[in-house]
Parts: C-alpha cells; structure tokens; sequence
C-alpha cells in the first residue's frame, strides 16, 4: 500500500494543540525522514478524491537552489494529514500537550510537495540533513482534506510581483531602480506608481511594470553593467526629457496614452536604441544634448486615446508602436 511503513517512525519534541476544534500535531523531522513519510494523492486517481497535480520540476529546482543560499533561505512547514494513524503520546502527565509521535503509515500530503521536492533534491546533491517543520492533523476525511487543499491553493492570496520586487530592493538592482522611481519626488514616475501593485485613477504603474521598463530599457546593452545609481539617473533623465516635452500628454491618461504601460515599454524598447547610440563610454553617461534633440520628434506621433494607438495590445503592441518610435526619430 502506497501508505505503509516498513517499520514505525518515531518523532520527538512534538506539540499537540487544537485547531478549530481539531486535534493537530505542530513539530519537525530530519530531511531524510520528510521525503519519506507521506504519500500524494493525485488528481487522476481512480477514487476521484486525488488533488494533487504532478511536480513541477522547474519549482522543484528553484527551490532546491534557494536552500543552497544557506542561513537566510527559511521556509514554511508542510501540511499533511495522519488520518488517525499518527498516535500521539506525552512526556508527562502534567505537560500533556508536548510528547512524542509515533507515526504507523505515511501521511497525505495536502501542501509542500514543490518544498520537499526541492529538498530532496538539495540533500542529495550536497549530502547534508536539514530540519523539515510540519503541522499534521490528525483526523480530516477525504473531502476536508479535498477543500483544505482548495481553500489554500486558491483563496489565499500571494504578496504579488510589485511587492515582492519592493522586499527585494535590497538584494536586486533592478527592484532597487524601479523602487526609486516611484519613491523619489523629482522623479516622473513620482506620485504614479504602487509599490504594492495595486492601482488607482491617480496610481496606474506598478512596480511590476517599472521593473520590466528599466529592464527593456537597458536590456543586452552596456548599460546592463552599471552601478545601480547610474542606472537610476539614466532611467529618470530619459523618462522627464519625455514627460517635459509632452506634459499634458504624460499626466492626461484620460485622452493620452504616453504614460500607460504599453507606451511605456515600447519607450524603454526604443530609449534602449537611443540612449546605446549616444552614450560616452569614457565618462559613463549619455549625450544628453543629442538625446534630447532626438526625443523633440516624438511630438510627431498622436498619442491621443483616440488615435491609432487604442489598437495596440500587450508586449507585441509596444514592439510594434517601438519600431514607429525609432522610425519616426
């Protein structure tokens, strides 16, 4: 049977609580144990009560090279249910909650199966042990097993990709960057972004968004291998020589598209041409005279909400409104 055990396992220092009325069970194994004492349901089993879908190895990896970051790589603990076959015994009668486990079969897994594949996957190939936490309960049926997993999978919601690249501003010259032109007053971007990706009428460009602009816009090019700060003032620099030569259409996003991210990415693809073009590789910065004499032919182009770009959607539509930019300079 795909739960059973070739001989018990005992797990020491375990703490027994209640949760909404259920007996659970809060504790940690050695990585050696944890790849070993539970069993997946998946989805397509014959019963129909599998829900787990088939391990992504791309997550499994990821996860495995995190650990391999050492102290600061913390992770959660794995959810499973011992369906009653977890039995649960205290050290002493007058510290009833704290005692040992022994576990007689495997337990389901209901959330981590990317984190123990990774882990198995670390331990292995570096041949150490780390502590894996847990929490068990001890007694869900099949279907509250089905919805706790459900609930956990699509309830609960993510921190999102701004927030995260706001977290990492630290460890990330890119989030840094990106971070910067939302947070500094002198910046255009200024008063226009959400850190935390959430938009407004007055809040449309996310985080998100301007990490991918200061990406494209420096993507493949000597400017990749600048300090973080010289990438920053490029960024800004080219950003208010655009929104001071069309003001009304940067703070209009009503009747104007020139600040919505379409146009946005599209302006970074082609500033990405312009600025590499007219860069002074001796002193580290652009040719500001010329750039700004180049970027007076954008008036050339209807940025109106009306025009022709109300067409033009996604990536590919900022490739394309690109190749008219530099077309047009």
């Amino acid at each position: 049977m795909r739960n059973s055990l070739s001989t018990n396992i005992v797990i020491e220092n375990v703490l027994q609580f209640k949760m909404r009325g259920r007996v659970a069970y809060q504790g940690f194994v050695s990585s050696q144990v944890a790849i070993n004492f539970f069993y997946s349901k998946p989805f397509d089993e014959p019963s129909g009560k599998g829900y787990q879908r088939p391990v992504n190895k791309n997550r499994s990896v990821d996860f495995a090279k995190y650990l391999a970051q050492g102290e600061n790589s913390l992770y959660t603990p794995i959810l499973l249910n011992a369906s009653g076959n977890w039995e649960f015994q205290a050290y002493d009668r007058n510290r009833p909650l704290f005692g040992r486990l022994v576990a007689e079969k495997k337990a389901s897994l209901m959330d981590g199966q990317h984190r123990l594949a990774g882990i198995e996957k670390y331990v292995k190939k570096t041949n150490s042990t780390l502590n894996v936490p847990f929490l068990a309960f001890h007694f869900l049926d099949e279907d509250e097993e089905i919805k706790l997993f459900d609930t956990i999978n699509t309830k609960a919601k993510g921190i999102g990709t701004s927030l995260s690249k706001y977290l990492n501003r630290d460890n990330d010259d890119l989030s840094w960057v990106a971070t910067n032109l939302i947070l500094k007053p002198n910046s255009p971007f200024y008063q226009k972004g959400t850190l935390i990706g959430k938009r407004n009428k007055d809040r449309h460009i996310t985080l998100q968004n301007l990490y991918n602009v200061v990406s494209l816009l420096i993507k493949k090019s000597q400017l990749e291998d600048l300090p973080k700060e010289k990438i920053l003032n490029i960024s800004m620099f080219y950003f208010d020589s655009i929104s001071n030569l069309l003001p009304e259409q940067w703070e209009d996003i009503k009747s104007y598209r020139l600040s919505h991210v379409i146009s946005l990415y599209a302006l970074a693809i082609a500033g990405n041409k312009i600025i590499n073009s007219n860069y002074l590789s001796k002193s580290q910065q652009p040719d500001s005279t010329k750039i700004l004499s180049t970027l007076n032919k954008l008036q050339q182009i209807d940025w109106s909400n009306n025009g022709d770009l109300k067409y033009l959607k996604g990536l590919g539509g900022s490739k394309i409104l690109a190749e008219d930019i530099l077309n047009c300079l």
